[in-house]
């Protein structure tokens, strides 16, 4: 590790206007003063990811996978250049680079690309140099030479990835609110804030809808052990969240609550071992559809359900898409766009029935299916109408999350 680097990542509503990227300059600038070497990780300026879409969309329905990453990688480019102007207008010297300049080597699966190394010598020589330096998230190059994005919130797993490569022992996470919460402050009302979260309950939380850090970041964290802060820009002495390596020191609990707005269920018949299933496999392959969970199961009579969970939002084309495959499977395939997904998650939550007893107790009571549900050793996952989804969220929140002495029982 190397403690005189420290990596900081700034969230779309930390660069939105001039006057918070002074804000996020005068931060960053005090970390280097303080005798520390910067690198900065910046995303695209809030809502500016979603104005680019909806540009492409407006000439296409299914725009091609590698003009979406040369249009959308260029929010992140104005953001880390304007922090850059910012900085050096305040007497620092600092430079913006592109994923591609910092050395972040990617796949050439465009629009969901994963990092497969990073050569930051550029980086290395400007710190070298007493330089900031501040680079575009949610971007890297592939071998093929390639302009790629990391999926949506990818700007996240720049910063870790580079904090790893580089020894840092913390990447500090700044969005809107100051770390993680046990719930979404938008739907509970003044949720739990979580002081300390082990690396896969972190990961949960975010792959089952929490926003505040992308479930791929973790992944690196935990191959180095690198610590992850998550904070506030805006809450000066703000304790935020610690995101570190806890496994074997904590109990089966409940820690939080996440949802997801927006989910597809398809559902598959395979009658007489026909082949349809794998058929689909093959169609949402290319496609470039990105699923979150599938599973298959034997109903009888040589009969096969199979069951599909895609996220809208990790999906820019999917409206294209969903008639496409309808009209491809006639009478076999069933897509429900009505879901939303609740997610209970904790360390060990399959380790105590109560906590799945009482999920599927409550979800019954109020009349909200589940249309589906999930486990994992670290998850509880039901899809329920995507309109009462807010309820659900409040529901189970105050059963498992609400009371003291629930709390102090699931620690």
């Amino acid at each position: 590790m190397n403690n005189n680097i420290v990596v900081l990542k700034f969230g779309g509503t930390s660069v939105a206007t001039p006057d918070r990227i002074r804000q996020v300059a005068e931060l960053v600038l005090k970390k280097q003063q303080k005798g520390q070497k910067v690198v900065v990780v910046v995303s695209a300026r809030a809502k500016m990811t979603d104005a680019l879409i909806e540009d492409a969309r407006s000439f296409s329905s299914d725009p091609a996978p590698r003009e979406m990453d040369m249009l959308l990688t260029s929010g992140e480019r104005i953001s880390s250049a304007l922090l850059s102007i910012a900085l050096n207008a305040l007497g620092a010297a600092a430079i913006s680079l592109t994923g591609s300049q910092a050395g972040i080597i990617t796949d050439d699966d465009h629009t969901n690309a994963r990092i497969i190394e990073i050569r930051p010598a550029r980086v290395v020589q400007a710190l070298a140099d007493d330089r900031i330096v501040v680079v575009s998230g949610f971007q890297g190059v592939s071998f093929k030479k390639e302009v790629t994005t990391l999926g949506r919130g990818g700007s996240d797993i720049s910063a870790v990835a580079l904090a790893s490569a580089l020894g840092a022992q913390v990447c500090e996470i700044y969005s809107d609110v100051d770390g993680v919460y046990a719930a979404d402050p938008n739907v509970v009302r003044d949720p739990a804030k979580i002081s300390e979260l082990s690396y896969q309950e972190m990961q949960e939380l975010a792959e089952a809808g929490a926003k505040v850090l992308h479930p791929k970041s973790v992944e690196f964290a935990k191959v180095k052990g690198t610590i992850i802060h998550a904070k506030s820009t805006f809450v000066a002495d703000g304790e935020g969240t610690i995101i570190k390596n806890l496994e074997g020191r904590i109990k089966p609990r409940v820690v939080g609550v996440a949802s997801e707005q927006k989910v597809i269920l398809a559902r598959c018949r395979d009658e007489g071992h026909a082949g349809v299933i794998a058929r689909l496999v093959d169609s949402l392959a290319e496609a470039n559809v990105k699923v979150k969970q599938i599973s298959f199961s034997e109903v009888g009579d040589g009969v096969t359900s199979g069951n599909f969970i895609i996220a809208e939002k990790e999906n820019y084309h999917i409206e294209s898409v969903v008639p496409r495959l309808e009209a491809s499977f006639p009478g076999t395939l069933h897509v429900s766009r009505h879901l939303g997904a609740i997610s209970l998650i904790g360390a060990g939550i399959n380790d105590r029935y109560d906590f799945l007893r009482d999920c599927l107790r409550l979800l019954r009571q109020e009349g909200l299916g589940p249309a589906s549900l999930h486990t994992s050793s670290f998850r509880i996952s039901a899809l329920v109408p995507r309109d009462r989804l807010d309820h659900a969220v409040n529901l189970l929140y105050e059963h498992f999350l609400r009371s003291e002495t629930k709390n102090d029982a699931q620690s």
